[in-house]
């Protein structure tokens, strides 16, 4: 049986088009991919990497796709409460639906937090969501291992104890295709144990990155609280300390610590910045690629780390493995939650620039990247002029051609400030147009006139 067309280029999910909206060409890739997978085992392609791994466990496992079964329920109403009241992640609740809960209510998804065997304990959210999962089975009490139900997030992020987004058809259960989710697993601190998964599921909006960083965010919170709980839930003294840490438009961040404000190197903002988007230790090795495109040798990683430990002290930065110990709020996560809520207005006026514009550390540039294009994609969807307005007259929108157009289609035909936004746009775009070495030896000529 031959691949179906287009599988192929499912080499990910295709991101939302921020401009439209529409998520239902690439929804339909993928379905298209999962439907060949179920017919005939063969795995397309352009199905994701742990994507595909993930349908191959369900068949390896048993778990029939289109069975109509819900996933079981695991105990009773009693016996669930009785188990969550005794759960470590029961006193840690009230940060859960500070963090997810409000935005959960507010865009119309839910928040679910659960085990290490993938059963729900809470899930809470908007009114009709949570009716609507109840529908699939996505109530407390449900196991959602990979195992029981498929690909999913929750149970996918437990299988392979990382964070994942799961979208649409690549879900292993039809009944999930309606739905994109993002999980993250939480862990115990000095054992590395997972002890449950933090997850958002709902429509399009969740299959972007600031959902994925608010769960991860989320979850590592939780862990850097239960750092601080001793076996019968007090806590323990010192209090743990928290961090902010501002990189959005600056040469160099900047950690607030419990109110020490810490100016931080170039190397060392890059190394908090890495950690920070991680959300979990990681090794010399990874953090390594992390930081640059280039060997970085392991006696050089370990000496700025341990000079920034001798900095910040030994309760912000760990090692073996390398990561942050207290919860860190960053200025480009708060933008990211903003986003993740659709509050776009809020997000731009948050938005001082780029993560760290002069680094070229890979994990750097890839979310400096991924931010930058969500909100400008948020801004131009929006179609409202006073947030074009302000991209445009920022130094990262000036050059903006698509976003100048966009600002002239939204003001009243015939005013002069629409017309010089469709002129700027077509400036920009007539100096796209001209080939680069055109435009120097056009510039040497005028040089040479003057």
């Amino acid at each position: 049986m031959d691949a179906p067309v287009g599988a192929s280029t499912v080499l990910r999910p295709r991101p939302l088009d921020m401009s439209t909206g529409d998520r239902r060409p690439a929804d339909r890739e993928l379905r298209s991919a999962y439907e060949y997978f179920v017919a005939s085992h063969g795995m397309p392609s352009g199905v994701r990497p742990v994507v595909a791994d993930s349908w191959r466990r369900c068949v390896s496992s048993g778990v029939a796709p289109d069975d109509g079964r819900l996933p079981p329920l695991h105990t009773t109403s009693q016996a669930l409460a009785e188990y969550r009241r005794s759960h470590p992640l029961a006193a840690h609740l009230p940060m859960f639906r500070d963090l997810l809960g409000t935005g959960a209510a507010d865009d119309g998804h839910v928040f679910a937090i659960g085990d290490a065997d993938g059963t729900l304990l809470w899930v809470e959210g908007d009114t009709t969501a949570v009716r609507r999962a109840e529908r699939m089975g996505f109530v407390e009490g449900a196991v959602w291992s990979e195992a029981l139900a498929g690909t999913n997030a929750p149970g996918t992020a437990l299988a392979l104890g990382q964070p994942v987004q799961i979208v649409s058809a690549e879900h292993y259960h039809p009944a999930a295709h309606a739905w994109s989710c993002s999980a993250a697993p939480v862990r115990e601190p000095g054992t590395g144990r997972v002890l449950g998964v933090v997850d958002l599921t709902g429509g399009a909006t969740i299959a972007t990155p600031p959902a994925l960083a608010a769960v991860r965010a989320a979850a590592l919170a939780a862990e850097a609280l239960l750092a601080h709980v001793d076996t019968t839930g007090a806590v323990l003294l010192p209090a743990p300390v928290s961090a902010h840490l501002a990189a959005l438009g600056r040469d160099s961040a900047v950690l607030d610590v419990a109110g020490r404000v810490h100016r931080l190197s170039r190397r060392h903002g890059e190394i908090v910045v890495a950690l920070a988007l991680a959300g979990h230790g990681m090794t010399g090795e990874r953090l390594a690629v992390d930081l640059s495109e280039h060997e970085l040798h392991p006696s050089t990683l370990r000496a700025e780390m341990t000079r920034l430990r001798e900095r910040l002290g030994a309760a912000v930065i760990g090692s073996r493995p390398y990561e942050l110990k207290c919860p860190v709020r960053t200025d480009f996560g708060q933008v990211t939650a903003l986003l993740a809520r659709g509050r776009v207005g809020e997000a731009l006026q948050q938005y001082a620039g780029p993560i760290l514009p002069y680094s070229d550390a890979p994990a750097v540039v890839e979310h400096r990247r991924a931010l930058e294009q969500q909100l400008r994609g948020a801004v131009l969807a929006s179609g409202d002029p006073r947030l074009l307005r302000r991209w445009v007259e920022a130094e990262w929108g000036a050059d903006d051609g698509p976003a100048w157009l966009a600002l002239a289609h939204t003001l009243p035909g015939g005013s002069p400030q629409r017309a010089a936004a469709a002129a700027r746009a077509r400036a920009l775009d007539a100096e796209v147009a001209v080939p680069q070495q055109v435009g120097r030896h056009a510039a040497l000529l005028q040089r040479s006139r003057s």
